[in-house]
């Protein structure tokens, strides 16, 4: 007699399929895939679904004398494929090509495996239990779910506007500044596009950086105008988690605004920040959530944020506006050391996106300045080009060069001030973190608000060469440094 490892049924065959890629999504992803909405559709797509599909199976076996003749086998190819698709996806997301590939080969694989169904399902519910436990390790360890880094000091969360323009953050990602631009390791001469926004009254300030390494850290800071330090990460993790909600949720920036009877507009181009489906805070987004796939891993769909832009500049004339508008390019350098072209190529590669995100530049700024000639309009980038390194991983080594260093970090932030009047203390405009407090200063005609500003410092987590942790790496003078933050 055959001994069965596990007793052999459609839902124990179906849920094999399934769980082990259901968990492992959550555990290698979960800060992507933390809703309400998306835990739901992710039981359907990796357990209901595939239990459906071999109940339907069995149902069929009884009425089709070739499904019963071949219903070993069936189940099999259900189980193997079913596992194989869903696992690619939780490893790299919908890769259409990849997947169809590995379904091919899995069918070769299920004439093989059939007379062993029990133990292939035996090994299915081991790896889920093992991963079962690294996530339940993970949540426990690694999820910091504290708010309490975004408590401010002051009132400013009242502040009441005496100047209310429109406002414009237009964020290219990775756009250097002007200082680091015109050095070792860009060398890129931009003296054209920056004598195009000084002839439209912008005032740049040339050596402006970022205090975090990529956009979810920078611009979690720059939207609660506070310090996250990286919320006190542990060795393997990913991302900080909660970060992506303190962007497009109900942060302290945008509940100003709409405090000021602002209409708040998210405008960007694909859906990287809001792929995990966080509770918007802004009353507009560019993407719905009913046109974000549950299986997208946030760069899957394109909106073109000009046409956007055109669309609200006609629709919104009437009232007071506050737009975040984001630009994925000039970008940065390839994130993995496999696919990096090495340092030279990677720099060829971040020129030619970052002409082109002069283009683009060129048309939103026009366009934003002939419609509305009198906005408060702002280009800030959320981090460096990381031209000079390799790849961006390096970051977590500890890296001794300035240039380097400098080149995570440096900035571009352009300002057009309504009629040209900049105010006396834009001298503090030295890092993200601040950004929003000296401009609610400004609009609210308080200055007392900079009486609370931020320390003007940079960070990185390394965990190479030396003891893992958060790093103070520029101090709030602009000096390299390296000192490890005790959190």
């Amino acid at each position: 007699m055959k001994k069965e490892f596990i007793k052999i049924s459609p839902v124990t065959v179906g849920l094999a399929s399934g769980l082990y890629p259901f968990l492992y999504n959550y555990w290698s992803n979960f800060t992507l895939v933390d809703s309400l909405s998306q835990l739901l559709f992710f039981v359907v797509f990796f357990l209901v679904f595939p239990i459906t599909v071999n109940i339907i199976l069995k149902i069929s076996s009884k009425k089709s004398i070739f499904i019963s003749k071949n219903y070993t086998l069936l189940l099999t190819l259900s189980n193997l494929i079913g596992f194989a698709t869903f696992i690619t996806f939780s490893m790299v997301g919908a890769k259409k090509k990849l997947i169809l590939l590995i379904i091919i080969l899995t069918i070769g694989l299920a004439f093989l495996l059939k007379k062993h169904l029990s133990k292939v399902l035996l090994i299915e519910y081991s790896l889920a239990i093992i991963v079962s436990v690294q996530l339940i390790y993970y949540v426990n360890s690694n999820i910091n779910f504290s708010s309490e880094w975004k408590q401010l000091p002051d009132n400013i969360a009242e502040a009441s506007f005496k100047k209310k323009p429109n406002v414009y953050i237009i964020q290219p990602d990775g756009y250097a500044n002007p200082s680091s631009l015109k050095k070792e390791p860009y060398n890129i001469d931009n003296s054209e596009f920056e004598r195009f926004l000084t002839e439209r009254d912008f005032k740049i300030y040339p050596n402006f950086r970022s205090n975090y390494s990529n956009t979810i850290t920078s611009n979690s800071s720059l939207f609660a105008m506070k310090h996250h330090f990286y919320k006190n990460p542990k060795p393997n993790t990913n991302e900080p988690y909660g970060l992506r909600k303190s962007i497009a949720g109900n942060n302290a920036v945008v509940s100003i605004f709409n405090n000021n009877d602002y209409k708040t507009s998210l405008i960007i181009e694909s859906p990287y920040v809001i792929v995990n489906r966080p509770t918007l805070g802004y009353d507009y987004c560019s993407i719905s959530y009913k046109e974000l796939s549950f299986l997208s891993r946030g760069f899957d769909m394109a909106v073109n944020s000009l046409d956007e832009m055109e669309k609200a500049l006609e629709e919104n004339k009437d009232q007071a506006n506050f737009y975040f508008i984001e630009k994925i390019i000039p970008g940065h350098i390839s994130v993995t050391k496999n696919q990096s072209k090495g340092k030279e190529e990677e720099r060829k590669v971040y020129i030619e996106d970052f002409k082109k995100a002069n283009i683009w530049l060129r048309e939103m700024i026009t366009l934003i300045t002939k419609n509305d000639p009198s906005a408060l309009v702002v280009i800030i980038a959320d981090h460096g080009g990381y031209v000079g390194l390799n790849y961006t991983g390096e970051r977590r080594k500890n890296l001794t060069d300035p240039k380097l260093i400098n080149s995570m970090f440096t900035a571009m932030l352009a300002i057009k001030w309504p009629n040209n009047e900049a105010p006396h203390f834009d001298d503090e405009l030295k890092t993200n973190v601040n950004l929003f407090r000296v401009l609610f200063s400004y609009l609210a005609e308080n200055d007392a608000y900079c009486n609370y500003l931020e320390n003007d410092e940079s960070f990185l987590i390394i965990n190479e060469d030396a003891p893992f942790g958060v790093y103070k790496v520029i101090d709030g003078n602009g000096n390299i440094v390296f000192k490890k933050v005790s959190l």
